[in-house]
């Protein structure tokens, strides 16, 4: 089974993740962008926030998704394999910055996944409240600085497309607590 956790920056799917895998040693966590050998020098590049060209980062981020599609998800399709972050984000980002369209988004994803979409996915949305309290503990990285309202906006575009695809999902609100959140997921997956 293939899972996703998706959410902005600082909503706690990294904290739920871990205690998922602490509960459940057998399953496999994995992460987007980064996951393998290349997506780890793609997520340099991204989290610089250098590309001149919104279309070259989604193509980076496309690159990483097939790559970590290709030797992490399909050799483990036996295991359950969650991702802290996939093809949801990407669209979420991409819809964010304005001139991408959603169909030709979903078709290049679909490509870059081998026509495997996640078997189900976990949203995690937060607010403006926790999201300033939040990020205010950390230093930004270059999507980050990208402003807090642009966050929401990915947020909104992430639940738009769970719910236009109509892929099995669980919102989660990411202002409960890390125990009332933990026990949704597990009742949701059923571990």
């Amino acid at each position: 089974m293939y899972i996703l956790f998706e959410g902005i920056d600082t909503c706690g799917k990294s904290t739920q993740i871990e205690l998922l895998a602490q509960k459940q040693p057998e399953i496999l966590v994995t992460h987007e962008p980064g996951g393998t050998a290349f997506g780890k020098k793609a997520r340099e590049i991204l989290l610089e926030d250098s590309l001149a060209s919104k279309r070259a980062e989604l193509l980076l981020f496309l690159a990483d998704r097939a790559e970590h599609y290709q030797e992490i998800i399909k050799p483990n399709k036996d295991k359950i394999v969650v991702s802290d972050r996939g093809f949801i984000s990407g669209i979420g980002y991409a819809l964010a910055n304005g001139d991408f369209d959603f169909d030709a988004l979903v078709s290049l994803n679909k490509f870059a996944l081998e026509e495997h979409f996640p078997d189900k996915i976990i949203l995690f949305l937060t607010n403006m409240e926790t999201l300033k309290e939040r990020t205010a503990a950390k230093t930004l990285d270059g999507i980050e600085l990208r402003g807090l309202e642009y966050l929401i906006q990915v947020q909104e575009h992430m639940r738009e497309s769970i719910l236009r695809l109509e892929i099995p999902h669980l919102f989660i609100d990411a202002t409960d607590s890390i125990e009332n959140i933990h026990q949704s997921i597990l009742t949701y997956l059923k571990v």
